[in-house]
């Protein structure tokens, strides 16, 4: 039954494959369910609430992605997206949090009527293909910064704003280890090299008494204070036009950027370059925001992670289908979870990095209007932790290059057309 509907085989995977897979994303990204809660606390929701609302979230978001679109690719409540809700709408702007839910809403419904036209192929087919080749080792790149953050390798500095940690410590040495283990394990061909090596370092952690093992079983929280909490009414106030724009701009070019780097990780693109089936994927993208809204937490997205489980070999929709219920199950499983340190999940992070880097070789460096975008968006994306803006950043800098150098006949109308509105984002938020 898998087989017929998954198409497993045809993708050279496997079902064990596509379980540890599952594994492997769900790790990376299961911090979301602890991260999410205490930054939208600060906003004033209920974090017991939002807890039991990001499980659920992710967990729908994942079974329609993997059912609907039959992609290896998990959803969650995005980070960064939570930060602007709480900091930049409630505490920024003094818009109470069912207001900022509304607005989160309204733009997850908007996003899923742009998902139903015909308009959702064009927007991301007029990513020129520098740029797509770009995204994806951008991502890398970020994924890159977040592991060595986690793993102590770089700190904050007043003076540098970046500066070497103290690499004798412990976690940074496990972590260390654990990338050295992972590639070995890989080169080796050794099935599940990735989530070996996160088990590993979490179970060394654990020895040397750098992480807990924090219980099993606990009873979820209530999720009535956030349920159907969202002030709707409020959201469509002509004033908050710019907020929900933001968010569907934001969720836009977020999951295009995700979809794109993840399926090169995999090769799922087809001849063209194109993502088969983007509406399904962005339909999927679409409600997991909306179903998120009704529950009780900020933006639902795909997830940049989901790199981790296509390089343990998953392939298909059942991936994200497992990680899915990985998730419902975290709603009972908390404390052990919560047992994985950063630092186990970081050398998988950068490994994962590495594999992605592999797309700068397919960026023609000799052109400068190839290059100087190409490199544009690598930073936007690694530097500001945002795949939107790190591709409005390139489109710019693609259009203008591009007609400064007379070449403007290389430049698509609908490059065009984005460059314009990602001007307008950057002017007004």
């Amino acid at each position: 039954m898998l087989e017929r509907y998954f198409h497993i085989r045809a993708q050279g995977s496997t079902p064990a494959r596509e379980v540890l897979a599952a594994l492997t994303t769900f790790l990376t990204m299961v911090y979301i369910i602890f991260v999410n809660p205490q930054m939208l606390a600060r906003a004033g929701i209920d974090s017991g609430a939002v807890f039991v609302a990001t499980c659920l979230a992710a967990a729908c978001g994942s079974i329609i992605m993997g059912v609907w679109a039959n992609y290896p690719i998990a959803l969650a409540p995005g980070m960064g997206l939570n930060a602007y809700f709480t900091f930049g709408v409630v505490l920024g702007m003094g818009h109470p949090w069912q207001i900022a839910l509304g607005a989160v809403f309204i733009s997850g419904c908007l996003f899923t009527l742009l998902s139903l036209s015909r308009l959702r192929e064009k927007l991301i087919d007029a990513i020129p293909a520098t740029l797509k080749f770009a995204t994806s080792a951008g991502i890398g790149f970020l994924l890159a910064f977040l592991a060595l953050k986690s793993a102590g390798v770089i700190v904050d500095s007043p003076a540098t704003l970046l500066s070497l940690g103290d690499l004798r410590q412990t976690p940074t040495l496990l972590a260390g280890g654990g990338f050295v283990l992972i590639a070995a394990l890989d080169a080796r061909r050794v099935p599940g090299a990735v989530v070996l090596g996160i088990i590993a370092v979490a179970l060394a952690g654990a020895g040397l008494g750098e992480n807990s093992f924090n219980g099993i079983f606990s009873l979820p929280p209530s999720i009535a204070p956030t349920l159907l909490a969202m002030d709707l009414r409020g959201a469509l106030d002509i004033g908050l036009v710019t907020i929900v724009f933001s968010f569907l701009f934001v969720d836009l070019f977020d999951t295009a950027g995700t979809l794109i780097g993840v399926a090169q990780t995999g090769g799922l693109l087809d001849g063209a370059g194109r993502l088969p089936r983007i509406g399904r994927a962005l339909l999927a993208d679409s409600s997991a925001t909306v179903v998120g809204a009704m529950l009780g937490t900020s933006t639902t997205t795909s997830y940049v992670e989901s790199c981790l489980g296509v390089q343990a070999g998953g392939r298909t929709g059942l991936t994200a289908v497992v990680v899915g219920l990985f998730f419902l199950l975290a709603l009972f499983f908390a404390p052990l979870a919560s047992s994985v340190p950063e630092f186990a999940t970081a050398p998988a992070l950068l490994y994962v990095a590495c594999a992605m880097s592999r797309n700068l070789t397919h960026i023609c460096w000799d052109d400068a209007t190839e290059a100087a975008p190409a490199l544009i968006t690598i930073l936007g994306i690694a530097l500001t932790l945002s795949i939107a803006t790190g591709i409005g950043l390139g489109f710019l800098a693609h259009v203008a290059i591009k007609t400064l150098a007379g070449r403007q006949h290389q430049v698509t109308a609908g490059s065009w057309l984005l460059a314009a509105l990602f001007a307008l984002r950057f002017a007004l938020v």
